[in-house]
């Protein structure tokens, strides 16, 4: 299967954070009965629904190598019914300004096509005209009467976008959920590449899940599996009209290498001298915290974890119509692949004691 495939399949599918399941199930199909069964070891998945996917390593005693990326998409829940419309709250930093208008699919006994709306403007007061409509002023039509709404629909259903992946042109993609299945992506491509070559470390991908709720599947997974080092793969902003140089990256300029406190440096130099070594082009961000990536709870596992992030150039991050070049996701997953045959005791080692 061709990564622009699997990033398409992955990003039509269902799974807000805590929902994860259809999402999940074409992983678990792809390394289980699919094309990956025979590029890993062992798939497993812990009880908050990791997707563990694990490649042996060389010796007796192998160094081992997490690497992460979350597959939980935002979205929003129904936190109250009126009159038989919905009234909702995020699940996730979702942009309520791109709210209005959204076609949106509720998942409740069955799944039911709705859209959001509000007061038109020619019903508002000037001042309102102004001013974003707030998502306390949203509610879901699902076009159904009171009655039926009742008989469907709970408090506690998730709501996703309805919204199919696009190919743009020059190799460029748009969808919901590129943040972060694209990542997800990079690390089967990552696989892909590893399928054929012996390497000394164990190299686990985690695909984990309610990242957007504050890392949570990779707090759990990363204190399970104790590894060695780790890197965490995850979205960067995009560069755009309105931003700064430094506010954005490039899209088709390859992957984002991450420096900052919370990055063990001899990690950075790791990556960046794999990606020279490989003629991967790649960008560089400093960043001094790792919060809101897996980075942070692999950072701060057990005794803690020496620890680095990639991230993928994307444009309108947290909307429905995500975007980045196939190219970065590709390069993102060789640089992990080049990365991962270039752990060995000796750089396990020279962690320790740095």
């Amino acid at each position: 299967m061709q990564p622009e495939t699997l990033l398409e399949q992955l990003t039509n599918a269902v799974g807000p954070s805590g929902r994860e399941d259809r999402a999940a199930q074409i992983i678990v199909d792809f390394f289980t009965t699919g094309e990956g069964q025979s590029w890993i070891t062992e798939l497993h998945r812990d009880r908050l629904g990791n997707i563990m996917l694990r490649k042996k390593g060389g010796g007796a005693n192998p160094p081992r190598l997490m690497l992460a990326a979350h597959l939980d998409e935002i979205g929003l829940i129904v936190s109250a019914i009126e009159d038989g419309f919905l009234r909702f709250s995020p699940i996730g930093g979702i942009d309520q300004r791109v709210l209005l208008g959204q076609e949106v699919i509720v998942h409740s006994r069955e799944d039911l096509p709705g859209i959001i709306g509000a007061k038109p403007p020619h019903l508002q007061q000037p001042d309102e005209r102004k001013k974003a409509v707030k998502l306390e002023e949203m509610t879901i039509d699902l076009g159904l009467s009171p009655e039926r709404v009742a008989a469907l629909v709970q408090v506690g259903d998730t709501i996703t976008i309805k919204r199919d992946c696009c190919a743009l042109k020059n190799n460029v993609y748009a969808g919901k959920a590129m943040d972060d299945r694209a990542g997800v992506v990079a690390l089967v491509e990552c696989l892909r590449r590893l399928k054929d070559f012996n390497h000394q470390a164990e190299v686990v991908a985690v695909v984990t899940v309610q990242e957007e709720l504050g890392v949570r599947g990779a707090f759990v997974s990363s204190f399970g599996l104790n590894p060695d080092l780790g890197l965490a793969v995850d979205v960067t902003h995009g560069e755009m009209p309105g931003l700064a140089d430094y506010e954005g990256f490039k899209l088709g300029q390859g992957p984002v290498i991450v420096t900052g406190p919370q990055v063990h440096p001899l990690i950075f130099e790791k990556l960046t001298a794999a990606a020279e070594a490989g003629k991967i082009k790649y960008q560089v961000e400093a960043e001094v915290t790792p919060r809101g990536t897996d980075a942070y709870a692999i950072q701060v596992a057990q005794a803690g974890v020496a620890s680095g992030l990639l991230s993928i150039p994307l444009r309108y991050m947290h909307t429905s119509v995500e975007t980045l070049a196939l190219d970065d996701l590709k390069e993102t997953g060789r640089l992990l692949a080049e990365f991962s045959m270039a752990v060995d005791d000796a750089f396990l080692e020279g962690l320790k004691c740095y």
